[in-house]
């Protein structure tokens, strides 16, 4: 149990790191979110649970993947922001247009042959 405390805690404190620097200098705070590092996070805590390299490799090719989609919510919300919808709504609808984007992607890669 005090392993699954430990992984929260260092996560949780990272986040909240992350955001405080962003108070201070929006571009050093956005240096630091666009690092891995849940995905960092995720592989390190995996490898220590597991040691397992090919289910760490397995994830990391979905990560691969699964980012691409997930740009699609730095693309709109600036533009709906920037286009006066209210912070909540353009945020709703921007994380409404990356689920649709996940799906496409979902959708899309067993077609092409790539598995997630």
């Amino acid at each position: 149990m005090l392993p699954l405390i430990l992984k929260f805690v260092i996560s949780a404190m990272l986040i909240v790191a992350i955001s405080e620097v962003a108070k201070r200098s929006t571009a050093l705070g956005a240096l630091l979110a666009s690092l891995p590092v849940t995905s960092i996070l995720a592989l390190g805590w995996l490898y220590h649970d597991t040691g397992d390299l090919a289910e760490i490799a397995a994830l990391t090719r979905s990560i691969f993947w699964l980012v691409l989609p997930s740009l699609v919510l730095f693309l709109v919300l600036p533009v709906l922001l920037e286009r006066g919808v209210p912070f909540w709504s353009a945020l709703g609808l921007a994380c409404a247009a990356t689920a649709l984007a996940y799906g496409g992607m979902s959708w899309s890669l067993p077609r092409l042959g790539v598995s997630l």
